[in-house]
């Protein structure tokens, strides 16, 4: 007999099963660039600060391109988050109703995460085009054009949303997290 648990494991074929292990395999890749982002933003900060407290000099970009870069990484890391689970996550109602009404519960939420991750996407991509459209600039000392900062969210909460989606078809409508 097949138990809940036993369906859970089980993968999924065709075009569901592909769509699925697409989305995880993309969530990983951009967990990968994030790190490398998190990495450079660590790294721009040293170097700002041997600039700064060594040679005496004033920055331009650091902070800025810093701020750009760790900002990027959270957003371009939060669809692999939500695949794993990683997630810090409030449980106590659905742990304490458990079986089918967790369930309900869970996916409920999830269908109401991936309602707020559709429209913070089409938001993202529309200020995305605007500012590359329009060519707008920081204002800042170092000027850098805004797109390239507002790519990072457009991108991240695209792969959210579908992520959401494979989550949900996956039968995980619990992030990730185990029973």
């Amino acid at each position: 007999m097949e138990t809940e648990h036993t369906r859970a494991a089980r993968p999924h074929r065709g075009l569901v099963g592909g769509y699925i292990r697409l989305m995880d395999t993309l969530s990983s890749v951009t967990a990968v660039l994030a790190g490398a982002l998190l990495v450079t933003g660590v790294l721009v900060v040293c170097h700002m600060i041997f600039v700064r407290a060594v040679l005496g000099h004033n920055t331009t970009w650091q902070t800025e391109f810093t701020i750009f870069a760790i900002t990027g990484a959270m957003l371009l890391g939060a669809p692999y988050v939500l695949m794993t689970g990683g997630h810090v996550a409030v449980t106590v109602l659905p742990d304490a109703l458990g079986g089918r009404a967790r369930k309900i519960m869970q996916f409920i939420a999830s269908l109401i995460g991936l309602a707020f991750c559709t429209a913070l996407t089409y938001g993202a991509w529309h200020y995305f085009i605007e500012a590359y459209s329009m060519g707008w600039t920081t204002g800042t000392v170092w000027n850098p054009p805004v797109w390239p900062s507002l790519l990072p969210l457009a991108i991240g909460s695209t792969l959210l949303a579908l992520q959401y989606v494979a989550n949900i078809l996956r039968g995980d409508s619990d992030n990730g997290s185990s029973d």
